[in-house]
């Protein structure tokens, strides 16, 4: 494949509708009303979407954070789930609730902010949790009556003990060394389902067994030992819920190999479809990988970061060599598992022909879907203490550190080259020509491949209008149901048969 040159593609700036740059308007004279007792608000805020991106990934699945704080609720409590990036305009307040919980990312901490102050001058308690509340916790206390620091399935039983008692403490601390076993199942009845692809984000593990200097897993004071839920009880949630196709949000579903083939088993009887991070190592196993196949995995999500490996030892990143990605990609491929693989550009090590050769690598290995980011130093995490004692750090504004905004200075291009190459991996892989070279090697495949790649990653346009209409599950169910029907029957013949013709296996999944 000739090389290709960031030249050959004048960068277009996307247009991003107000609405998706700007939260809702917070009326400082608005009237509330009466406090609920017993009412509890959790409260997902607004972000500023990225214009080079496909804005589907806001509402393929929920988060479980908030679903899963819910789940541990006490039963004489009334609580509601408001996710603000699903445009329904800004979060309720009559009747105003007793307590509101909000969930903290350093990208939208100014926004959680704002909210917590609105609410707590009216006489609500607000209560901070999340990531950002661990890794800076003295910067977001001021805003808040109470922040959590930790386990929040733990800690938010005693902080509503706590408000009904009169005795709201402050802080709240817990570590992640609970049964993880014993969570209840999230509480997706409060949820939107109109709004999503699917509900049925699923999570079987908790932890992983890399920790890389830039990942949010290597946060001070984050200690996340691996945990494994029963395969049996995350079969019975996926059932449960009723949808024919799931995400696991796992930071690495497979980290155990052991415990992956278990879960495998469990799912197989379900007749489903899922999705769900691994790292490239799996592919040691390729029987393990036919397994996930014949259980109804139709993709994964892979974080190779870099294309060199010199990045990777820098990071921490335990992984293959690069010069083998493409062999275990094509093992995904055999199988019928398309590959949406993460690429971090910014790395110490990468120049300016980092772009291009990471666009025409995805392109020759026929990957289905990447996603990008510029390398982005979280606060307190190696990453950043190695930004910080280098004086390399631009600003700590934030809602600048999203991945999509170079924040620091590259070794090797200047800040503005990096947010530009990043531009162009985005316009170059959402290309008419890109989708085109990256199909599928089975023609059965190429029609499902095509629709996906058009409705996800050009029709931003049309992914505003299904939010706002509330039409996104109306609109793909159809499709995930064709996909899962197609899929049932390939891995029947595919579970039947040794030596089958794995050209043909390809499946393309609605989701991504």
């Amino acid at each position: 494949m000739p090389a290709l040159r960031i030249t050959k593609l004048p960068l277009r700036r996307p247009r991003l509708p107000r609405d998706m740059a700007y939260p809702p308007h917070l009326d400082h004279s608005t009237q509330a009303g009466p406090i609920e007792p017993r009412y509890a608000l959790l409260i997902n805020p607004f972000y500023p979407k990225d214009p080079h991106a496909s804005f589907g990934k806001h509402v393929l699945t929920p988060a479980l954070s908030l679903t899963s704080i819910a789940a541990a609720t006490p039963e004489h409590w009334k609580v509601r789930y408001w996710d603000e990036n699903l445009l329904d305009g800004r979060p309720p307040y009559d009747p105003l609730p007793e307590v509101v919980g909000i969930t903290v990312h350093l990208t939208f901490a100014k926004r959680a902010f704002e909210l917590a102050e609105w609410y707590r001058r009216r006489g609500s308690k607000v209560v901070l949790g999340g990531l950002h509340v661990l890794s800076c916790p003295e910067e977001c206390a001021p805003h808040a009556d109470s922040i959590a620091l930790g386990d929040g399935v733990v800690l938010w039983p005693r902080i509503l003990a706590g408000i009904e008692a009169g005795a709201l403490q402050p802080r709240y601390s817990a570590n992640y060394d609970s049964d993880y076993r014993l969570d209840p199942p999230p509480r997706r009845a409060i949820l939107p389902r109109r709004s999503f692809l699917t509900t049925t984000s699923l999570i079987a593990t908790r932890g992983c067994h890399n920790r890389c200097g830039f990942c949010y897993l290597a946060t001070d004071g984050l200690r996340m030992p691996y945990r494994m839920r029963d395969p049996s009880q995350v079969a019975a949630e996926f059932e449960a819920d009723g949808q024919p196709y799931a995400v696991f949000v796992d930071n690495n579903l497979g980290s155990n190999r052991r415990y992956l083939r278990a879960l495998c088993e469990a799912l197989r009887p379900l007749q489903k479809i899922w999705s769900a991070a691994v790292s490239i190592d799996v592919t040691d196993d390729p029987a393990l990988i036919r397994a996930m196949a014949v259980a109804g995995c139709t993709g994964v999500f892979v974080g190779f970061e870099s294309l060199a490996d010199e990045n990777l030892a820098a990071a921490g990143k335990r992984t293959p060599k690069t010069a083998d990605y493409a062999r275990r990609c094509r093992i995904f491929h055999d199988y019928g598992i398309q590959v949406n693989g993460s690429f971090v550009v910014g790395f110490d090590h990468d120049r300016k022909d980092v772009f291009a050769r990471t666009a025409a690598w995805i392109e020759e290995n026929r990957l289905e879907c990447a996603t990008f980011h510029i390398l982005t130093p979280y606060p307190a995490t190696p990453l950043f203490r190695q930004m910080e004692s280098e004086n390399r750090l631009l600003h700590r504004d934030w809602p600048l550190y999203d991945t999509a905004h170079a924040v620091f200075r590259p070794r090797n291009m200047s800040p503005q080259e990096l947010e530009e190459g990043y531009a162009w991996l985005y316009q170059r892989l959402f290309s008419h020509a890109s989708i085109w070279r990256r199909r599928p090697s089975g023609w059965q495949a190429v029609p499902a491949y095509v629709a996906m790649s058009y409705l996800y990653k050009r029709s931003n346009w049309l992914w505003r209008f299904l939010i706002r209409q509330h039409l996104v599950h109306a609109v793909w169910s159809p499709l995930v149901e064709l996909t899962r029907l197609r899929h049932v029957s390939r891995r029947q013949r595919l579970s039947g048969e040794e030596s089958c013709d794995r050209s043909q296996m390809n499946i393309v999944t609605a989701g991504v």
